[in-house]
Parts: structure tokens; sequence; C-alpha cells
């Protein structure tokens, strides 16, 4: 089997971990709500328990717990399920967080629907799969979630900032499932893609939730870096900002399927 992309690798996803990034991942821009009901709708079997994989501080777990009867939350780092308790939905009973990788996690299967959203890309793929499809229920998905921003005025010249800024230098463009259908670990069912949501954020904010995405957490970026990186964002994103607010469009992608499907 090929190698898994190196910027894909353990180095980066310990990125997570780092504490400047945990305080940064509230300002992500939530998913839009449609993703909800999509998933909703891909759970067709009884009783209504799902798993999130790579969980963070629960940004999918926190809102989809709403329509289950239990969901497990499932994440390597203490530090962001520690955040994630904290936030808006973190206490809901029948939300339980677990901390460990997720191919070594005390489940209780079957699920009726696996999630992972912005998640797995991180994860040991030919250790992970089979485990997620031996906790799958019989006919039930795996659901691969990922959000984007539209692009804006100011996306081509950040795009070179990011660039420039990154301390994942080995960073290269990707497809999620077009890695995993390569090497025959997921067999894609269905997608779907969410409308433009709105959604108004402060240009500290926009920033901040910059240093959340691998590559910028503050804890590995020398000083002198962030700060130019942050003095050159913001003079990017301020002659569009109205009352100091940005005004952005949200997207979200779903793509279902079964993970490690048979030969």
């Amino acid at each position: 089997m090929q190698q898994k992309p190196k910027h894909l690798g353990p180095e980066y996803a310990a990125q997570f971990q780092d504490a400047a990034v945990v305080a940064a991942y509230p300002t992500r821009p939530p998913y839009p709500a449609d993703v909800f009901e999509i998933l909703a709708e891909l759970i067709t079997t009884e009783p209504r328990i799902a798993l999130d994989v790579g969980c963070g501080t629960g940004d999918v777990a926190r809102r989809l717990a709403l329509q289950l009867a239990r969901l497990d939350a499932v994440d390597v780092s203490s530090p962001m399920i520690a955040r994630g308790k904290e936030l808006q939905g973190g206490d809901a009973p029948n939300l339980r967080w677990i901390v460990s990788a997720a191919e070594e996690a005390p489940l209780e299967p079957p699920y009726a629907l696996i999630t992972a959203g912005e998640s797995l890309h991180w994860m040991d793929w030919p250790a992970v799969l089979p485990c997620l499809r031996a906790a799958l229920a019989p006919g039930a998905y795996l659901a691969l979630v990922e959000r984007r921003e539209e692009p804006a005025p100011w996306s081509g010249a950040l795009s070179q900032l990011l660039g420039r800024y990154s301390t994942n230098r080995d960073f290269r463009q990707y497809n999620l499932t077009h890695e995993l259908e390569a090497r025959g670990l997921f067999a894609t069912v269905g997608a779907r893609r969410t409308a433009p949501t709105p959604f108004e954020q402060s240009i500290d904010d926009y920033i901040e939730s910059i240093h959340s995405r691998n590559g910028f957490s503050r804890d590995r970026m020398r000083p002198e870096d962030a700060a130019a990186f942050d003095a050159g964002v913001r003079e990017l994103v301020a002659p569009h900002a109205r009352g100091g607010m940005l005004h952005l469009e949200i997207t979200a992608s779903v793509f279902w399927g079964v993970p490690a499907p048979a030969h």
C-alpha cells in the first residue's frame, strides 16, 4: 500500500495537542445546520447511537448528540476533550467523551453512524478503517464531514501568506476520499454539499481561527513570524470589514460510504 502523504504524518497531527491550538479552536466557524440534517438522515437503524472519531472540541458531536440516544466522542487529545466539555452541549448526559486513539478506544458498538469531522486524515488509515467497519451496524455508514470558507476578496493573497508562514513545509493539496479510495480503504456511496451559510466574525477571531489549523500553532511558530502573519492577515481583511466584522459564507460537504470494504 502506498505511503500516506507526508504532510499528514503524526508529527503534524501532534499539533492538535498544543495549548495554543486548543485555545484557538472555538473560533472556527460552526458547521452549517444542514450538515446535521444530512447526518440524521443517514441513520436508518435502531438504536440511534453514533460514534464521532477525532471529535476535537465536539463541533460535530455536541450538536449531533441532540438527535440521538447516545453519541460516543473519541479524540486522542485530552486538552481538546476537556475544552469540549466546557462548551455548549458538552455536558449532555447522552454524550460520552473518550480520550483515546480511535483504533484503540473502548467502543460500544454497533453504531448506526460513524462520523469524522476534519479528522480522519490525521489517523493511521490501515489500522483505523477496519476498526470502524467492524463497529458499524449492518448497512450503516462512515460519514466524512468537511467545512470550508467560500472564496472572499482576500482569498488569493491569504493563500500566499499561508504558504509563506506555515510550519508544515510538507503540505500539498489533497482529496481525502480519493486518497482513501486509491488505497482500497473507503468506498463512497453518496455525497452532498450544503448551501452557503452566512457567518459573521470579528477580525481578531478570524485571525485566531487560522491559528487553530495545522501549521499555525502559536506554540510552534516563532513569535516574530506569528506577529508578522497576524499583521499581514489584518491588512488583507480590514478593508472588507463592516463595523469591525467580516461577513463570510461557510459551506460543508458530507461524504458517506463503507470503510475498508471487502474485496
